[in-house]
C-alpha cells in the first residue's frame, strides 16, 4: 500500500506522516505541545479543513488532526470499513497504538458523529461538535440516497468521472458556496485537488452509501462525556437545529449558534470557534482538575 502523495503547500505538510494501523495507511499532522486534541474532519474533507484553527490551538495544545479512511491522504485498507462503528473502532485503535490521550476530540460534520461514537468506545474528558451531522435523511431521502451513494460507489468509473467533471474550480466554488460558507482562495484549492482524486471521491461515497447513525442517536441520552455542539445559523447543509435536538436529550451537552457563518465555520470564523473551543476546555479543565 503506496501513501498518497501530499502536495508540498499542503497546510502543516512539514508536520505529516503517515502511521499503518488496522489495515489503513493514515495521514496524521500533530502541531504543539501540551494535552491533545484530535480533530476529525466531515465527510469530502481532510486535515486542511482545520489549517485555521489549528495555529490557534496549537499554542496551548498538542493537536493531531487526521484523514479518515481513504479520505484525504490515507489510504483505505479496507472499504467495508467506512460505516460510523468501523470507522471509530479503527480511529480508536489508532489512538491505542501511538499511545494518544486525547482530552478532546473535536469533529467537524460527520467527523463530529465518529467523535461521539469515540467517546462511547473510550471516553476522552470532552466532545466538541462544528456543525456536527447528527440527523438521518428525511422521508424518501432516508432511503434513497443511502442506495444511490452505495451504486455509484460501485461502479468502477464513478469516483474517475465525478472527479472530472466535478474537479474544476468553478464548480468546486459552486459546491463550496451551497453549505452557505465563504472561503478563502487556497482553502477552494486544496478542496479542488481533492476532489480531482478518484480515490478520496470513491472513499467518500463509500461512507456515504454505509452511514448509518440510528444507533448513535438512539443513545445520546446515554452520553455521558461533556459535549459541545457548536452551530451556524446560515448553514445550508446541517441546520443548527440537529444540535440544538441533540443537545437537549443529552445529559451533558451545551449547544451555541453563530450567526451568519455556514457548514465551513471553523474555516471561515476560526477565531470564533476557536475561543469557544478554549472556553468549553478551561470551563471543564476547573470543574475537574484531572482535565487539565
Amino acid at each position: 500500500m503506496l501513501a498518497p502523495v501530499i502536495p508540498a503547500d499542503w497546510p502543516f505538510r512539514s508536520a505529516s506522516q503517515h502511521v499503518r494501523c488496522k489495515g489503513h495507511l493514515w495521514h496524521v499532522q500533530e502541531i504543539g505541545s501540551g494535552p491533545v486534541v484530535l480533530l476529525l474532519h466531515g465527510a469530502g474533507g481532510a486535515t486542511h479543513s482545520f489549517r485555521h484553527l489549528i495555529p490557534l490551538l496549537s499554542t496551548d495544545y498538542r493537536v493531531i488532526a487526521l484523514d479518515l479512511p481513504g479520505q484525504g491522504f490515507t489510504s483505505l485498507g479496507n472499504r467495508a470499513r467506512c460505516n460510523l462503528d468501523a470507522m471509530a473502532e479503527d480511529v480508536a485503535a489508532l489512538i491505542a497504538q501511538q499511545g494518544w490521550h486525547p482530552v478532546a476530540i473535536i469533529g467537524h460534520s460527520a467527523g463530529a458523529a465518529v467523535a461521539l461514537r469515540l467517546a462511547e468506545i473510550s471516553p476522552p474528558q470532552a466532545v466538541i461538535g462544528i456543525n456536527a451531522a447528527l440527523g438521518g435523511f428525511e422521508g424518501v431521502a432516508g432511503w434513497l440516497f443511502p442506495a444511490l451513494a452505495n451504486l455509484l460507489a460501485r461502479l468502477p468509473l464513478v469516483p474517475q468521472l465525478f472527479s472530472k467533471l466535478a474537479g474544476t474550480t468553478r464548480q468546486v466554488h459552486q459546491l463550496l458556496a451551497s453549505t452557505g460558507s465563504r472561503i478563502d482562495a487556497a482553502g477552494e484549492a486544496q478542496y479542488l485537488h481533492l476532489l480531482r482524486q478518484p480515490g478520496h471521491v470513491a472513499a467518500t461515497l463509500a461512507m456515504m452509501a454505509q452511514w448509518q447513525l440510528d444507533g448513535l442517536l438512539n443513545r445520546l441520552p446515554q452520553q455521558v462525556v461533556p459535549c459541545l455542539l457548536i452551530t451556524a445559523s446560515a448553514d445550508r447543509a446541517v441546520p443548527p437545529v440537529v444540535s440544538q435536538r441533540a443537545a437537549a436529550v443529552m445529559s451533558n451537552a451545551e449547544w451555541i449558534d453563530l450567526p451568519r457563518f455556514g457548514h465551513l465555520v471553523h474555516e471561515e470564523a476560526p477565531e470564533q470557534v476557536a475561543a469557544l473551543i478554549r472556553d468549553f476546555l478551561e470551563a471543564r479543565a476547573k470543574a475537574d482538575p484531572l482535565c487539565a
